[in-house]
C-alpha cells in the first residue's frame, strides 16, 4: 500500500498528493496538498486526525445538495477557511439520476465518467471553485485540502491539474489519480456497494460494473484533458483563460509548494 495514503476510521481516499518531484533537484513540499472522500461520517478519532494536521482550507467540490444530504463532521476549534460552490440548481448528483435511469454495466458506467470528465472542467460551479482553490494554495501557509463525494473525479481532476501547473510529470500525475483504486479496494466494496444500487434502483448490478463505476482510469483524465485542448488549445491556457491563474499566481503557488 502506498505511504501516500493516510489511515483513517470512516474517511475513504485520504492522502498526500504532494511530495512529487517537479524540476531539477525540486519536489513539492509533503504535508501541504491534501485529498479524500467527504468527511461526513467521520470517527471521532477520524476528526483528531484532521485537527492534527492543521489545515487552513478546505474545498468541497461536492454540489449544494450532497452538502447537504451529508453535511461534514468538523473537528473541535476548526478554523479552517472552506471554500465550496454558491450555485445551487436544486438538482441531484448527475451520477445518482444516471444509476436510477439507467442499468448499470462495466459499460455504460465508462460512457458515463468519460462524458462526466469532459463536462467537469467547464461546469459553471466547479469553475468557480476551482479559481477560487488556486488563489488559496498561494495565499495560505497552512495545508489545503480537497474532497469531493468519493475523492475519485472532482477531486482527482484537480489533483491532476494541480500536478500540472507544478510541473509534475505526466506519468507521476497519472499514477497519483490511478492510487484510487488502491486506496478504495474496490473488490472489497463492490458487494455492498451493489446492495446500496439495488435498494436505490430496483436493478442488480454485476461485480464487474460496480468495480467499474467505482474506480478510474487514464481515459477519463484524457477525456477532460482532451476537451480542454479541444476548447482552450492547452491545459495553461485554460489555467489562465477560465480560471484566472496568470503567470505570477503561478509563481506564488510554485514557490510555495516546491523545495
Amino acid at each position: 500500500m502506498s505511504i501516500r495514503l493516510l489511515a483513517f476510521d470512516a474517511i475513504d481516499n485520504f492522502r498526500d498528493y504532494g511530495d512529487y518531484a517537479v524540476g531539477t533537484g525540486l519536489r513539492l513540499r509533503p504535508g501541504l496538498l491534501l485529498r479524500s472522500a467527504h468527511h461526513a461520517r467521520a470517527s471521532d478519532a477520524d476528526l483528531e486526525r484532521v485537527k492534527a494536521l492543521n489545515i487552513g482550507t478546505v474545498v468541497d467540490l461536492r454540489r449544494a445538495g450532497e452538502r447537504r444530504d451529508q453535511p461534514s463532521r468538523r473537528p473541535e476549534g476548526f478554523d479552517a477557511q472552506v471554500i465550496a460552490g454558491t450555485v445551487d440548481d436544486g438538482m441531484e448528483a448527475p451520477h445518482i439520476t444516471f444509476l436510477k435511469t439507467e442499468d448499470l454495466t462495466p459499460e455504460s458506467g465508462r460512457r458515463f465518467m468519460t462524458g462526466t470528465y469532459r463536462r467537469l472542467p467547464f461546469d459553471v460551479s466547479h469553475r468557480d471553485v476551482f479559481s477560487r482553490y488556486f488563489r488559496a494554495l498561494a495565499e495560505t501557509d497552512r495545508p489545503v485540502l480537497i474532497h469531493c463525494a468519493a475523492g475519485k473525479d472532482r477531486t482527482g481532476f484537480l489533483a491532476a491539474l494541480t500536478h500540472h501547473l507544478l510541473g509534475v510529470a505526466r506519468e507521476d500525475l497519472i499514477e497519483d489519480f490511478l492510487l484510487t483504486n488502491a486506496a478504495v479496494d474496490l473488490d472489497r466494496r463492490a458487494p455492498s456497494v451493489a446492495r446500496q444500487l439495488e435498494k436505490m434502483t430496483g436493478r442488480a448490478a454485476s461485480h464487474e460494473a460496480v468495480v467499474a463505476f467505482l474506480g478510474v482510469e487514464p481515459d477519463y483524465l484524457d477525456a477532460a484533458f482532451a476537451e480542454i485542448d479541444k476548447r482552450n488549445g492547452s491545459l495553461d491556457a485554460y489555467l489562465e483563460q477560465v480560471l484566472g491563474v496568470d503567470a505570477a499566481l503561478r509563481d506564488r503557488i510554485t514557490a510555495r509548494l516546491s523545495a
